[in-house]
């Protein structure tokens, strides 16, 4: 299954998330998060073919000041808020680089459809910015538990291999869930 099929399916997960909301917000969170972390491949493609760096502070600035805006209705600390989206633009940039690099190492990115970085991908990342910040707040009994990063870890763990990421995306889905657990 190559990225961008992969990437179709993981967000077709989102309706399944909030399903799974309800029985495990823990598990949720983190289908929810690796839906935002498939992204990255678009987005290296997408700066790969517009020649951009990966980073782009500008625009990280707006994502976490909207999020912790957006959080206000949610109950959530602002300041946890804006770890936790750090935590996911690090993650992206993690796949970006590596991504790069590899298409560098090849002399080309792989030949496969393109999505506009300013009108498809960012919407899209805008549209899980919602579903996460809800499932961080449904989540909010179990990220306090003691054994919350046990559990994390194993539930991460079992999504790569659930959906046979291979380790650059296995390591940014554990960078992206970096800050989830309150001990």
């Amino acid at each position: 299954m190559n990225r961008l099929t992969r990437s179709i399916v993981v967000l077709g997960i989102a309706l399944a998330a909030q399903q799974v909301l309800a029985a495990e917000p823990l598990e949720a969170l983190v289908d929810a998060v690796a839906q935002r972390l498939a992204v990255a491949d678009q987005v290296a493609l997408a700066k790969w073919d517009g020649g951009k760096a990966v980073e782009d502070r500008p625009r990280e600035q707006q994502v976490i000041a909207g999020a912790v805006a957006q959080s206000v209705a949610t109950g959530l600390e602002g300041d946890r808020v804006a770890r936790f989206f750090a935590d996911q633009i690090e993650a992206n940039k993690l796949v970006q680089y590596a991504l790069l690099a590899d298409w560098r190492r090849a002399g080309a990115a792989p030949a496969m459809p393109r999505a506009s970085l300013v009108s498809e991908i960012r919407p899209r990342l805008d549209r899980l910015q919602g579903l996460l910040l809800q499932l961080l707040a449904a989540s909010s009994v179990q990220r306090r538990q003691q054994d919350c990063s046990v559990r994390l870890a194993k539930l991460a763990g079992n999504y790569a291999q659930r959906h046979g990421n291979d380790a650059v995306h296995a390591i940014a889905l554990d960078r992206a869930l970096a800050s989830v657990c309150e001990q």
